[in-house]
């Protein structure tokens, strides 16, 4: 290759470039409040705040008005700790872009992965185009983001050690110490040892192929890892606990029902995971190439978690790409005639064409760029005004309302992070620590069921603020004992007829509540 083509090939993009850096132009210029979905970053961020400041990891709710204070489990205190340092270097912009960065990193390393395996270029690109497509629903600022990386590279190691023979799994327990401090999918990291273990150890026990020493050594190696890195997960604030945690959670029927991240992905609306799945069946279906037993259980098992529970769905896309890819490969091998050349010259010239390119220099300036950008305050994302109660919140900071709140769960992760201390919480997003009881008691309210006011008088509950057009809304506007003082396009705030109220109540007597406009 001469000089002038070496020159050249140092500023042109990979594939692997270009994929990262059309994520993160995605998310940072037309997908950014898709990041912002779930008002949960905003309590991270508080929590996060609370660690730095006091040097200490909270073990009882500090955000809602709850007495005695409920037991506080925050596994994600290490996420926590990182998001709040970068809101307080580049306020709520620095952590859009850090996880803009983080899930555009996934992809990108996803598609280095893939590579590695050999296959024709063009089908790991339309893969990972469908397995990105299916994923976006949970690309969130959120701590799980970190599990997804923790994911890629520890199916990465796993496999390097079956099927290349690589001693590469000794990294596995320090991955494992950061992992479990970032956020509970740690245990995804454990069953997939366990998988790789169990698959090999059976393999030992009933083949009489030359392979039978070969797998009986991974066995052991394999249990010995899976051992030390048991133990490296109690290396947190909660110990043994820690362990316990993601078994509670979803051994919990009710909070698994009633939680829209923890459902069943929904068939009857358009989703990408559709074709990603009838992918996987068609492949397995046709193809001549036999599974091996670990891809075998990994399919089947992490298949099952996305149909449990739409939040796996981009664990599911992560671990059967390279699943697809290897099968479609031994596919097309089979294959004959024009449609095999086509794909194979394709192959040929695409891969050509990226072996020449370095790489690396685009993705990094990029980055820089959005940084630098935020620094300069060019760049500027907040909460969405339509979706969020920003201006309701606004409100409340003029007008000081005392006595108990009862809130719209989404709305307490956003008064957590915009009014904190000043306004405590009935409910947020950390349903696993309120638990079951007073979940139930947050829908006796919320959907206005049998047992409304006896919750209400439980509680001392003196004003609500939730959306604005919920039932429960609707049914206080014709209770005589409330009055609404504030009413937008998002949030309703109602104040409960005693003393205490009465002077606001008489200030704002007469607010038109919000009514939607049909279209």
């Amino acid at each position: 290759m001469n000089q002038s083509v070496m020159k050249r090939s140092l500023f042109l993009p990979t594939i692997a470039d270009i994929l990262f850096i059309s994520i993160l132009m995605y998310l940072l210029f037309i997908g950014y409040q898709g990041l912002l979905a779930d008002g949960d970053t905003g309590y991270h961020i508080r929590a996060g705040e609370v660690i730095i400041d006091t040097l200490s990891i909270p073990r009882h709710d500090i955000f809602s008005f709850h007495a005695p204070k409920i037991p506080w489990t925050a596994h994600e205190w290490l996420s926590e700790v990182v998001m709040a340092s970068l809101h307080r270097l580049f306020g709520l912009s620095g952590v859009l872009v850090f996880f803009a960065f983080v899930i555009s990193f996934i992809y990108y390393l996803l598609f280095r992965i893939i590579r590695t395996y050999g296959g024709n270029i063009l089908i790991s690109i339309l893969v990972l185009l469908l397995v990105m497509a299916s994923s976006n629903i949970h690309w969130l600022a959120r701590p799980h983001i970190f599990s997804l990386l923790c994911v890629l590279i520890w199916y990465y190691l796993l496999d390097e050690f079956q099927y290349n023979n690589r001693a590469v799994l000794f990294l596995l327990p320090p991955l494992m110490i950061l992992w479990v401090n970032l956020h509970g999918g740690y245990i995804i990291g454990l069953i997939l040892t366990g998988i790789y273990l169990c698959c090999n150890f059976i393999s030992f026990m009933f083949t009489k192929s030359p392979q039978k020493k070969e797998m009986g050594k991974k066995s052991r190696y394999l249990g010995l890892t899976l051992m030390v890195c048991l133990f490296a997960s109690l290396i947190n604030p909660y110990g043994y606990h820690i362990l316990l945690f993601p078994f509670k959670l979803t051994s919990n029927k009710f909070i698994m029902d009633h939680i829209n991240e923890f459902m069943s992905p929904n068939f009857h609306e358009p989703m990408f995971f559709t074709y990603l799945l009838f992918c996987l069946i068609a492949i397995l279906a046709i193809s001549k190439k036999r599974l091996h037993f670990i891809e075998c259980v990994l399919a089947l098992f992490f298949t099952y978690m996305s149909l449990y529970s739409a939040r796996y769905i981009p664990l599911f896309g992560i671990i059967i790409s390279p699943i697809i890819i290897r099968q479609a490969d031994g596919l097309i091998s089979e294959a004959d005639g024009r449609f095999k050349d086509f794909l194979k010259k394709r192959d040929y010239r695409i891969s050509s064409a990226d072996a020449s390119a370095r790489g690396y220099i685009w993705p990094s300036l990029a980055v820089v760029a959005a940084f630098s950008f935020i620094a300069l305050g060019t760049m500027d994302y907040s909460f969405d005004q339509e979706s969020r109660p920003v201006a309701a919140v606004d409100f409340l900071k003029t007008e000081r309302i005392n006595g108990n709140m009862f809130n719209n769960d989404e709305f307490g992760d956003y008064i957590i992070y915009a009014a904190w201390p000043e306004y405590r919480v009935f409910f947020d997003g950390r349903s696993d620590m309120y638990g079951t009881e007073k979940m139930k008691e947050y829908f006796q309210i919320s959907q206005v069921e049998p047992g409304f006011d006896d919750v209400i008088d439980k509680y001392d509950i003196t004003w609500i603020f939730f959306d604005s057009q919920s039932a429960l809304s609707q049914y206080l506007l014709i209770r005589d004992d409330w009055s609404l003082i504030y009413s937008d396009n998002v949030a309703n705030i109602f104040l409960k007829d005693i003393p205490e109220n009465r002077q606001l109540i008489h200030k704002y007597k007469g607010v038109t509540p919000f009514i939607e406009k049909e279209e």
